[in-house]
Parts: C-alpha cells; structure tokens; sequence
C-alpha cells in the first residue's frame, strides 16, 4: 500500500477526514480544512467545487495520482472525488509524500503546511507546559516574589452574622 493511502487510513481512524462534497463544504467554510485532496479521474464539475471550497476556507487543494476507487476504499466508501484533511500535522506529512512525487503542483503548499504544522506543535508544547505549571503551581515569572522575612498574608476570614445590642420583637395588634 502507497504511504500516502496509508496516512489517509490513519486520518479515517481518528476522525480527522471528511469524505464527500457537502462535508468538505462544511469544513473548508468552518476554516477546519487544512488540506483538501482530489482524485485523479474526478468530473470537471467536481474538482472546480474542490478548488471553490479551497479558496473559501483559505485550505490548499492538491491533486492525487489515486482514482476515485482507490481514494474512497482507503475511507471507507466505495468512491470518492475529493475529501478534506482537518489536522495540520497529517495535512503536512501528506503533501510532503505528494511533493515528493509531484514537486511542480505541490511543493508550495507542502512548505505552508510544514510551517504551520511547526507552529501548531509549538502551541502544543506551551500549551501542555503551562498546564504543566498550573498543577505545580508555579508562579508567574512576571510576579514580583513575596518580600524576604514577612509569611504571605492568610486571606481574611469572615465571622459569622451576630446581632449588635439587643433584639426585641414587636408584636402587631
């Protein structure tokens, strides 16, 4: 099996696939698309939509050297035309296989996809640090530290409600 077709399983399993017209519509204007690839013998009427859809979620869409056939068994469909990436990082790793082999049509789009797929691991990294603090509770570095010799202060306890002076009750005739 071509690695790419074998990304592309890998990308059914975990969710991030969409199959089909009216899904890659859904996700290239929800700006969830980061790559949209079509087949090789896909109808002219189709791969104008794909490229519609491409320029409306801002997604890059790359031609496949796979049919429809081969395209659709890969996603669990017996065929199908175009089909949109919405991770970043198998986005990058499948154009980089489709550069390779086709460097004039996809090579740009491999590069724009590797660089955002670096700045989304590097959010990730600082994401997962951050938390990472937050459980250790660290403190912030911008913070300026406790002054030397004085313990923090302890926050303020609030006293139950008692009454001042002396409570009458009136009775209402």
């Amino acid at each position: 099996m071509d690695s790419v077709l074998h990304l592309l399983g890998i990308a059914r399993k975990a969710g991030r696939v969409e199959v089909g017209e009216e899904p890659v519509g859904a996700a290239a204007r929800a700006h969830q698309a980061k790559l949209i690839l079509t087949a090789a013998d896909g109808a002219d009427n189709s791969l104008r939509r794909a490229a519609h859809f491409g320029e409306a979620g801002k997604a890059p869409v790359l031609p496949t050297p796979y049919t429809k056939g081969e395209l659709g068994g890969t996603v669990g469909r017996s065929a199908c035309t175009m089909l949109a990436l919405t991770d970043v990082g198998l986005a990058a790793a499948i154009a980089e296989k489709l550069a390779a082999a086709d460097p004039e049509r996809c090579a740009a789009a491999a590069e724009e996809l590797k660089a955002a797929a670096g700045k989304a691991l590097q959010r990730q990294k600082e994401r997962r640090a951050h938390e990472k603090n937050l459980q250790k509770k660290k403190r912030k570095p911008w913070a300026p530290p406790p002054p030397k010799g004085e313990k923090p202060a302890a926050p303020a306890q609030r006293k139950p409600f008692a009454p001042k002076g002396k409570l009458t009750i009136k009775k209402q005739p």
